[in-house]
């Protein structure tokens, strides 16, 4: 019989629960207005709307802010699988203004994965679909698991 079918099933509740349980405890996510609208293995997407108090001097979408929504796709990405993953380092390319009242999306999506490192990229895009920033994240697995995976049954208490 073919089990591709139930391997996919397994890994997309495991990409979901470790996604719920990272963003239940993540509190920096959740202040700044973050919501998670799509989650796989090796992918996330994340948005948030640019709020007056994220807008800097310029009158545009302070970069750090940017910066914190392609990181937290990154790590909803990169944590998918349910290894405890962190950042290992990170860089971003500003294209364009974000702007108060924008609707940001950043997409993360995984470019290459060892058993310990990963490489993903993440775009962030506003509501007409113009490129605002280009992320690149390589993370590092650490010891442990974002959730048991034992509860990840339903027939096992």
């Amino acid at each position: 019989m073919n089990e591709a079918p139930d391997v996919t099933a397994e890994a997309q509740r495991t990409a979901e629960r470790a996604t719920c349980a990272l963003f239940a405890a993540d509190r920096a996510s959740q202040a700044l207005g973050m919501r998670i609208s799509g989650v796989r293995p090796g992918w996330a997407r994340v948005t948030m709307q640019v709020r007056p108090e994220m807008v800097n001097g310029h009158g545009v979408c302070h970069g750090g802010l940017v910066f914190a929504l392609g990181d937290s796709a990154f790590a909803f990405a990169c944590n998918s699988y349910n290894d405890s993953t962190v950042a290992a380092a990170a860089t971003i390319d500003f294209l364009a203004a974000a702007r108060e009242g924008d609707e940001l999306t950043a997409e993360a999506s995984e470019l290459w994965r060892t058993r310990r490192n990963g490489l993903y990229e993440i775009v962030v895009t506003n509501q007409r679909g113009e490129r605002i920033a280009l992320f690149r994240g390589r993370s590092y697995r650490i010891d442990g698991q974002v959730v048991d995976p034992l509860t990840s049954h339903p027939d096992r208490p």
